[in-house]
C-alpha cells in the first residue's frame, strides 16, 4: 500500500468502526496488516511498517514550538479575558482549497476500503496456500 498523499490527519474510522485515539495495539496491528498485504509474515513487521501504520492511523504530529524572539519572549500585557470578537474559522492545514470536508472523508473511507481488499485478497491466498486458517 503506497503512503498517503495527504497525510495530516488521522483516522476518525478504522475498518467502518468510529475510533478515538489509536493505542500502539491498534498501530501494532495495522503493521502487521501492512506487512500482510506486503507479502511479509505479519510477525516480522518493520519499523517502515509501524511508522506507516502511526502515520495512518494517527496522522502526522506537529511537535515544533513556536519560534522565539524578542517580539513576543517578553509578556508585555495581559490578555482580556473576555472575547473582543467572536473569531474565524481556521483553515485546515492539511486540505487543499480545492478539498471539501466531504471529499476529504470521502477519500480517507476509499483508502480504508482498499486497504481492507487488500488485506482480504492477502488472506485469501494465505488459505489457498494453507499457510493460514
Amino acid at each position: 500500500m503506497s503512503q498517503r498523499d495527504k497525510s495530516g490527519s488521522g483516522k476518525i474510522s478504522l475498518h467502518g468502526n468510529g475510533m478515538g485515539v489509536p493505542s500502539p495495539e491498534d498501530i501494532e496491528r495495522r503493521a502487521r496488516e501492512i506487512a500482510m498485504i506486503d507479502a511479509r509474515s505479519p510477525d516480522e513487521f518493520t519499523d517502515a511498517d509501524w511508522n506507516q501504520a502511526r502515520q495512518e492511523l494517527m496522522g502526522v504530529e506537529n511537535n515544533n514550538p513556536p519560534e522565539e524572539t524578542d517580539e513576543n519572549a517578553e509578556v508585555t500585557e495581559e490578555w482580556n479575558v473576555i472575547a473582543g470578537t467572536k473569531g474565524h474559522r481556521a483553515p485546515r492545514p492539511d486540505a487543499d482549497e480545492e478539498e471539501t470536508l466531504g471529499e476529504h472523508l470521502i477519500n480517507d473511507g476509499r483508502e480504508e476500503a482498499a486497504h481492507d481488499q487488500m488485506l482480504e485478497a492477502r488472506r485469501e491466498e494465505l488459505e489457498e496456500e494453507g499457510g493460514i486458517t
